[in-house]
């Protein structure tokens, strides 16, 4: 009988404790994710002021892109709208409200666009 696969209890090595969330294996051997075309996808466009000390954001989320094509993709969104931003989590993050000029600029990329929220 075989025994279960156990952590090393000390190692020298940093890269040891960097087994990858999804696999648990070092080096990770998980499939490369892919991005979907601009056609099949609806982009979640949202404001939020909550927890960001009264400042406005508008929230581009509910896109299957590359880490790459999301940073891409923020950055044309931000030279659209003239304005600062960031990737978190998943989602972009554009500073102040610009839901309509956001979703222009995606419908322009061939993405499908919705509000969401309040």
């Amino acid at each position: 009988m075989r025994r279960p696969r156990q952590k090393p209890v000390y190692s020298t090595n940093p890269e040891v404790t960097r087994r990858c969330p999804r696999c648990g294996s070092y080096p990770c051997r998980c499939p490369t994710p892919k991005s979907l075309p601009p056609a099949q996808q609806v982009a979640h466009i949202q404001r939020q002021k909550k927890g960001r000390a009264g400042k406005t954001v508008t929230v581009v989320g509910n896109l299957q892109l590359t880490a790459q094509d999301l940073k891409g993709l923020a950055k044309h969104l931000k030279r659209v709208c003239a304005t600062g931003g960031t990737v978190k989590e998943g989602n972009i993050e554009i500073q102040g409200d610009c839901r309509d000029q956001v979703a222009a600029a995606l419908q322009e990329l061939g993405y499908k666009s919705k509000y969401v929220g309040g």
